[in-house]
């Protein structure tokens, strides 16, 4: 059917076209003229229309004799267009998910890179400072001559970290860069009152004998971390704890989870102070009696702020 189908159609477009080229030429050598154009372009008009014809017609017969042509023109094509939008919007999640996966292959290339840097400065065994160390510490209190005051820190800062960076220099210098807009974070910050802590850390590994130290700000409410008599941890004693290196690991624990606490809470302190030898506290009141179980206490000694020593006692209470 369908080798007929097109062999009609040949014969069809080959008895039409030298119709139309008839009729083109007929339409010139008459000098007929459409919408007062040349006969020539005239006929040419007419003979473009003509093979328009042609076509109408073939697609025409093809939709009234092929189930197949109809099959594919009115249902495939279009079918076909929307599979095509729909895997377009599927694709655009999968696009957008590659690109972050691209951008944190490249972020931890350069992590990769850095990191190897910061490896080969370690290895030349010059490096005085570590990226992210705390080099200086100050309070900051709100005041009309507030930045008065942080120039002043800011010279502090100086001076103490060229005498680590470079001892054997006489001569006082600014070695600390700053971002400008940092500067500017603080004194906005710090003028709006209140009581601060002042961190100033390095932004990188420093090697000793480098002339600039690259450093950031961390800025922190100089706030109350914990009260005198206060209570910060405890924990019970039980009769299987009572031998020596039981004793000791319990209260290692319990000072672990105090400093764990108090960081918590916003202190910069990596230590506590301990007041009183607690191991023969608690012998002393096992002695008396290794019946009870006992409960043990961490107490802070002072009101301690944000940049505040932490000073605690142990206190064991029979239960």
């Amino acid at each position: 059917m369908a080798w007929i189908l097109i062999a009609f159609l040949i014969l069809l477009g080959g008895l039409i076209a030298p119709f139309g080229d008839l009729l083109g030429t007929k339409i010139g050598k008459a000098r007929f003229s459409i919408l007062k154009l040349r006969p020539k372009k005239t006929a040419t008009i007419v003979t473009v229309i003509t093979g328009g014809f042609i076509s109408a017609i073939s697609i025409g017969l093809l939709i009234l004799v092929s189930e197949e042509f109809r099959q594919r023109l009115f249902v495939d094509i279009p079918f076909l267009q929307k599979t095509l939008d729909e895997s377009k919007k599927a694709l655009l999640p999968l696009q957008e998910e590659r690109k972050r996966l691209e951008d944190k292959i490249t972020n931890k290339e350069k992590e990769l890179k850095k990191l190897k840097s910061d490896v080969k400065e370690f290895r030349r065994g010059n490096v005085v400072i570590k990226r992210g160390q705390t080099l200086f510490i100050a309070q900051v209190t709100s005041n009309p001559d507030i930045k008065l005051d942080l120039a002043n820190i800011y010279n502090s800062a100086d001076r103490y970290v060229q005498k680590i960076v470079i001892p054997t220099k006489k001569e006082i210098k600014n070695i600390l860069l700053w971002r400008p807009s940092d500067i500017s974070e603080i004194e906005l910050v710090t003028s709006k009152g209140g009581n601060w802590i002042l961190l100033i850390k390095s932004a990188t590994n420093v090697l000793k004998g480098d002339n600039f130290v690259f450093v950031y700000p961390e800025l922190l409410q100089n706030k109350i971390i914990v009260r005198r008599g206060e209570v910060i941890t405890s924990a019970i004693l039980e009769t299987k704890d009572f031998g020596y290196k039981n004793i000791n690991s319990k209260i290692k624990t319990l000072l672990r989870k105090t400093r764990d606490k108090i960081k918590l809470r916003g202190s910069i302190v990596n230590e506590i102070s301990t007041r009183g030898d607690f191991i023969k506290k608690i012998r002393d009141s096992l002695k008396i009696n290794q019946n009870n179980e006992y409960l043990l206490e961490v107490i802070s000694l002072n009101d301690s702020k944000t940049a505040d020593p932490i000073i605690v006692e142990l206190n064991i209470t029979k239960l």
